[in-house]
């Protein structure tokens, strides 16, 4: 086992148990798994503080073999050398930054018998902590990639980052993204409703779905369509939009044709509905008009992920 030693600025040394805190949390929850990133090659270890010249390198590779096992890591000490090697009848000397491709062919070259390796990692020190990258060597698939200091300032701002890359690539290839709402309405009149819908368009801000009611209609199943608007610079993005709702009761009533049916609902109903998110969390508030004559306002649960069968 590699024997633990403490980086030169304290922050580093920190950033080091929270980038230690955060894989093993990872690893414990799901969320990254030991068997697809080992065996892994430490590509970097790479400092940039002179008092952390003597420890950060063996800290660096004692978090990493607490987190990952010693057996499944290797050191790859000649990944950020000058490399020569022969090619096509050249001489080629290579240097800088190291590419995939390259960090296979070392693999190749100096595993032996044993398993390639499945990804490829850099550990460097920042000027407020750590920077770390996991990558898949296969498939160049980013696999875990942060920055961490001590207070997570940069931890939060690396996600922010990733997610505001993966929403505009998701939008670049215009994939739509499910939403989910629960609508209570309380006063003066009752609406239930659980809306199921795409978010679309160039910037996200149409919502179309399916939609099913209770109390307004009694018993309901229709289409929904949602306008996102931006108000207030993007603090407040209330949806309006309405439901076209087809009356199951009423429905039911016309194909027996039955005169036993106390019937409220037309068949063929439509609701307007307006939300307006609290702030940043999955609650609105919700308002609804219908034309049964129904006026409704409560709350709306909105991103859920409650219902199982419900992505």
């Amino acid at each position: 086992m590699l024997s633990a030693a403490v980086a030169g600025p304290s922050a580093t040394t920190e950033a080091l148990d929270r980038l230690e805190e955060v894989l093993l949390e990872r690893i414990e929850e799901g969320r990254l798994s030991r068997e697809d990133m080992v065996p892994a090659i430490v590509v970097s270890t790479k400092p940039i503080y002179e008092e952390s010249n003597g420890g950060f390198q063996t800290r660096a590779l004692d978090l990493l073999s607490q987190t990952l096992g010693d057996r499944g890591l290797r050191v790859c000490e000649a990944c950020m050398a000058p490399r020569t090697y022969a090619e096509d009848g050249n001489l080629v000397l290579q240097t800088g930054p190291i590419g995939l491709d390259e960090v296979q062919r070392l693999d190749d070259q100096n595993r032996g018998d044993a398993q390639p390796a499945r990804t490829a990692i850099w550990v460097e020190e920042t000027k407020r902590g750590v920077s770390v990258r996991i990558v898949d060597i296969a498939t160049a698939r980013v696999v875990f990639a942060q920055n961490i200091d001590p207070n997570f300032i940069e931890y939060r701002r690396t996600q922010k980052r990733y997610r505001m890359a993966a929403e505009l690539e998701r939008r670049a290839r215009q994939d739509s993204l499910t939403q989910a709402f629960v609508d209570v309405g309380l006063l003066p009149d009752q609406h239930v409703s659980l809306d199921w819908t795409d978010q679309w368009g160039k910037t996200n801000s149409n919502l179309t779905g399916i939609t099913l009611t209770a109390w307004d209609p009694l018993v309901g199943l229709g289409v929904v369509h949602y306008k996102r608007l931006r108000l207030g610079g993007g603090r407040f993005n209330p949806l309006i939009g309405g439901k076209v709702v087809i009356s199951l009761p009423s429905a039911l009533s016309r194909v027996v044709d039955s005169g036993d049916f106390d019937l409220t609902d037309t068949l063929v109903n439509g609701v307007a509905v307006a939300r307006i998110p609290l702030w940043r969390s999955n609650y609105g508030i919700l308002a609804t008009a219908s034309t049964n004559g129904r006026v409704t306002i409560g709350v709306s649960l909105m991103n859920i992920s409650l219902l199982p069968v419900i992505p």
